[in-house]
C-alpha cells in the first residue's frame, strides 16, 4: 500500500531533533510517497517566546522556502507545506488575520491548551490534579469543537484525543463527547488523522482511540494518517498499523491531500 506521513515537525521548533534534510533522507529511504512537513506555527508570550514549541516568526520564510528547495530536489516524492496551527480561542493573542494561509498547502489544527493551559506538558503536570480528570476531559472536547468549527482555514484536525496523552481517561462513558466531536468535523467539513504517536506515550494507543475513529467513520469524516515525527527516525513508525486500525474502524480509504488542495483517496489493502 501506499505510504504517507502527513504530520511531521522539524529543528525549526526547538522540541524537535533533526533538520529538514534529516527527515527527507528518512522519508525517502522508507519509501514514502507523499509527506508533509507541518511545522508549529509560531506563538508568542506567555505561550512561547523562545522557539521552543513553535517556529519563530522571524523563520517562517526561511522554513517555506526549504520545503519548496526539497521539493524541486526531490520530484520523486510529493512533498507539501504545510503548518500546525495551535487553537487558543478566547486567548488569542496572536495577528491571525494577517497571515497569508494560502502559502499552506497543508493547514492542521490542534488543541494544546486549555483556558492557557498546556495540558499536555509534563511541567504542567500538577494542574490535572487540581482541575480534575474529569472535567479537564470535558472542557478538552468542549474547546476542541469550537477549534473544529471554527472560521480557522484548518484541513485537518490533529490528534483528536489528545487529552489522553498521559493515561488519564475520565471515570464517565465519553461517548457523548465522542459523538459531538465526530457531528463538529462532519458539520464543518474537517478531516481527521490517525496519529500514531499516541501509542508510544503512557497512553498506549494511537489518537484517536478506537471508539472515537469509529464515530468519526460513521459521520463519514475523512482521515489520513502522520505520525508526529520530531525525529528521522520516526517518519514511517506505525503506519501500516495505522492503515489496518482505520480499517478495522471501518474506514476503506485513507485520504491524502495534495498540493493543489485537493484529496485523493488510496485504498486500505
Amino acid at each position: 500500500m501506499e505510504k504517507i506521513n502527513t504530520h511531521n515537525h522539524t529543528t525549526y521548533c526547538g522540541h524537535a531533533q533533526d533538520s529538514m534534510s534529516a527527515m527527507v533522507d528518512a522519508a525517502l529511504a522508507a519509501g514514502i510517497e507523499t509527506f508533509a512537513f507541518t511545522e508549529h506555527y509560531p506563538m508568542i508570550e506567555p505561550y512561547d517566546d523562545c522557539g521552543y514549541i513553535s517556529m519563530l516568526y522571524a523563520d517562517e520564510q526561511r522554513y517555506c522556502d526549504e520545503v519548496m528547495e526539497h521539493r524541486r530536489a526531490h520530484p520523486e516524492m510529493e512533498i507539501l507545506l504545510g503548518t500546525e496551527v495551535d487553537w487558543l480561542g478566547s486567548a488569542e493573542n496572536r495577528d491571525l488575520a494577517s497571515e497569508d494561509w494560502s502559502r499552506f498547502e497543508l493547514i492542521l489544527g490542534s488543541v494544546h491548551f486549555i483556558d492557557g493551559w498546556g495540558f499536555d506538558d509534563p511541567a504542567y503536570m500538577h494542574r490535572w490534579d487540581e482541575m480534575g480528570v474529569d472535567d479537564v476531559w470535558r472542557r478538552y472536547f468542549q474547546i476542541w469543537c469550537e477549534a473544529t468549527t471554527s472560521d480557522m482555514p484548518f484541513h485537518v484536525m490533529a490528534h483528536p484525543d489528545l487529552v489522553k496523552k498521559f493515561g488519564y481517561f475520565p471515570n464517565f462513558d465519553p461517548s457523548r463527547l465522542y459523538k459531538e466531536a465526530a457531528e463538529a468535523a462532519a458539520s464543518a467539513g474537517r478531516m481527521v488523522e490517525v496519529n500514531t504517536s499516541g501509542a508510544f506515550y503512557p497512553c498506549k494507543e494511537f489518537f484517536p482511540g478506537p471508539a472515537l475513529l469509529r464515530e468519526f467513520c460513521r459521520a463519514g469524516v475523512p482521515c489520513t494518517v502522520g505520525t508526529d515525527a520530531h525525529a528521522a527516525v520516526h517518519v514511517y513508525r506505525a503506519v501500516d498499523e495505522a492503515y489496518r486500525y482505520m480499517y478495522e474502524a471501518g474506514y476503506r480509504v485513507v485520504t491524502v491531500p495534495t498540493r493543489d488542495g485537493g484529496l485523493r483517496e488510496v485504498p486500505i489493502c
